[in-house]
């Protein structure tokens, strides 16, 4: 399945081929309500009436609202969400989330894709 352009252009999602939904943000962006809510009606889009392992890409993400990061609370299809980011800021973000929000399924920050992956992986 091709990827699918997230609503307001912040973003992709894709399911790849290892059985993995690929969330990927834009560089620099701010993520608004709709930003989260458009991306999470691409994630059960594109996992139709199944769940999956999510790895959410959201090195150099500039900013999550707190409306925001309340969508990302809700259930959707992802059954294991692992959080990647590349910078202090994005453990700051990951961490207030998971610290002021009970996220929907197992859900943990990574720097190396590598252990998102093995962590992702081994959930299934």
């Amino acid at each position: 399945m091709e990827p699918l352009t997230v609503d307001g252009g912040k973003g992709t999602v894709e399911l790849r081929s290892d059985g993995v939904i690929h969330l990927i943000w834009e560089p620099k962006v701010r993520i608004e309500i709709e930003d989260a809510q458009a991306a999470m009606a691409a994630v059960n889009e594109i996992a139709g009436e199944q769940t999956y392992p999510m790895l959410v890409d959201m090195a150099t993400t500039e900013d999550v609202t707190r409306a925001a990061r309340s969508v990302f609370s809700i259930p959707c299809a992802a059954d294991r969400i692992a959080l990647l980011g590349a910078s202090p800021v994005d453990r700051i973000i990951a961490n207030f989330f998971l610290g002021v929000h009970i996220p929907p399924c197992p859900t943990r920050f990574f720097t190396s894709r590598t252990e998102s992956m093995k962590w992702l992986q081994a959930g299934n």
